[in-house]
């Protein structure tokens, strides 16, 4: 299906799916964090199973893509086996990312949702610094307008952050807005440099992916080990698992993998209402579960950052026909005045 010939409604679906997966897993993933009984499970062991299925579904998507158990083989074996170099350059992503989902993991342990939500679209103005010194991109000025837009509302967000009535454990809002940084940091380094290792050659996608998640599972493995090692000795891997819990790393998994194929059928302005849907709907839900009070200042600021991932998402004006035509209007005067 080409994307430009793709119908409305399969848009709205693309939309309606991202918008869901991106809110649902951060209320959820909150809500494990604070208001679920019983012993907290470990997060490390949450981000190690993720990448562990993430490797299984990139193995049935690429099994799928090469058609028969022969080829898939063969292209295990060349990218994989034969490929030590192509597996480093695919640990940087990796372990990138692994710092990143850990991080998001204590941000939501600090930070009501809806907070984190907004503070997290300071992943935008990362990525595009990234997007500019890596991959050599410029930036139209409505773009830096709405980088520094956005900025200012992530600001106004922090400045006196909403708080939850209903949750009654120990919160460090420091200490999550730190995490969120270190995150967004993560997440705007790693985008690129994986486009920019897509684009370098014409290695299929899922390819790709199972060598950053073999990498990815040995690192969050080493996290595990590290963190939670004694823990995990004494209580076992799966420690505080509930459905809630599954239901988190199945989002973290499958949606995201999910939605990183969709994404193609959408252009920048749906991912915008996407994601200004997606921070309306963390906020309702944390009203309703954790109790969130609305302030003026997280409003103005939520509001801000809605408006300013919109006008990052409007295409670049193209100015080649204007200039031709003023080219046009000038050699005319010229004729004219001969």
């Amino acid at each position: 299906m080409a994307a430009g010939n793709v119908s409305v409604m399969f848009k709205l679906y693309c939309l309606t799916v991202m918008t869901l997966v991106a809110a649902t897993y951060t209320v959820s993933l909150r809500y494990t964090r604070t208001m679920s009984s019983g012993g907290l499970y470990f997060s490390t062991t949450a981000v190690c199973l993720t990448e562990v299925i993430k490797l299984i579904l990139s193995l049935g998507m690429l099994a799928k893509e090469t058609g028969h158990p022969s080829r898939l083989k063969n292209a295990l074996v060349e990218h994989i086996l034969f490929s030590p170099k192509e597996l480093l350059k695919l640990s940087v992503p990796s372990i990138v990312y692994a710092v990143q989902n850990n991080m998001a993991f204590l941000a939501l342990s600090n930070l009501d949702a809806a907070v984190y939500q907004v503070t997290y679209q300071l992943k935008i103005p990362c990525t595009a610094l990234c997007t500019v010194l890596m991959l050599n991109r410029s930036l139209s000025r409505l773009q830096w307008f709405s980088v520094f837009m956005l900025c200012a509302g992530v600001t106004l967000v922090q400045w006196k952050p909403a708080e939850a009535t209903k949750v009654q454990i120990e919160q460090n809002p420091v200490l999550g807005f730190t995490a969120i940084a270190i995150a967004v940091l993560c997440s705007g380094f790693a985008g690129v440099y994986f486009e920019k290792v897509l684009k370098s050659s014409d290695t299929s996608l899922w390819v790709r992916n199972i060598q950053m998640y073999l990498s990815g599972i040995v690192v969050t493995l080493i996290g595990v080990l590290v963190t939670d090692g004694e823990n995990v000795v004494e209580k076992g891997f799966f420690f505080g698992y509930t459905p809630w819990v599954l239901f988190v790393v199945f989002l973290a998994s499958v949606g995201g993998l999910y939605t990183s194929v969709v994404v193609k059928y959408t252009d920048n302005i749906m991912k915008g209402f996407s994601a200004a849907a997606a921070i309306v709907l963390s906020t309702v839900a944390s009203v309703m579960l954790f109790g969130l009070q609305i302030t003026i200042t997280f409003a103005s600021g939520a509001a801000m950052v809605c408006v300013s991932i919109y006008l990052y998402g409007l295409p670049k004006q193209d100015t080649s026909k204007v200039s031709q035509l003023d080219m046009d209007k000038e050699a005319k005067q010229k004729l004219i005045s001969v």
